[in-house]
């Protein structure tokens, strides 16, 4: 059995992670895809997503981080030979997103189904939005680490401008 998680990881954050976790878990081949929509701006660019992916799933043997840009998931899923599609649910307003998207998919191919996955309490409500809000704020460093990898922790330090000295990083990890 093949599945695919779909996202735009932008960041990827420990909600990915767990959902990541789960999928490598239930199926044999795991696809992690990043959609890329060339509307749409991104705060890490494709390779820097690809690459933070990578690196978390690194460790299964099962997951292919792989990317698609401009088409519907479900037609990506279907060109790779996928079974199911894997959606977090957080709340209502993600069911209500996804039990749509359910929908539209099975219109174009009725031949690939969705899994749903609620959220463990405590990741409810995290997102890449949330975590990109709170970079800026004083001592942002030490919030956001509660919400993302390790590898995309360092790489939002570095991105953000508080990882130039070594010293900054000693700092950050003596107070986590």
């Amino acid at each position: 059995m093949k599945g695919i998680y779909a996202g735009s990881y932008d960041p990827p954050t420990n909600g990915h992670l767990w959902m990541i976790e789960q999928g490598a878990r239930l199926f044999n081949k795991f696809y992690v895809a990043v959609g890329q929509n060339s509307q749409k701006e991104y705060t890490f660019t494709l390779e820097e997503r690809m690459q933070m992916l990578e690196e978390i799933c690194a460790r299964y043997r099962n997951i292919e981080v792989v990317h698609f840009e401009n088409k519907f998931l479900v037609k990506y899923a279907e060109s790779i030979g996928v079974d199911y599609i894997l959606r977090g649910i957080r709340n209502e307003k993600d069911y209500t997103y996804e039990r749509g998207m359910r929908y539209v998919n099975s219109n174009m191919n009725n031949g690939i189904q969705t899994l749903f996955m609620m959220s463990p309490r405590n990741l409810v409500e995290v997102s890449s939005s949330l975590v990109k809000g709170l970079v800026g704020s004083d001592d942002w460093e030490l919030v956001v680490r509660e919400y993302v990898p390790d590898t995309v922790y360092f790489k939002m330090l570095t991105k953000f401008g508080r990882l130039h000295l070594r010293q900054t990083r000693r700092r950050i990890l003596e107070r986590i």
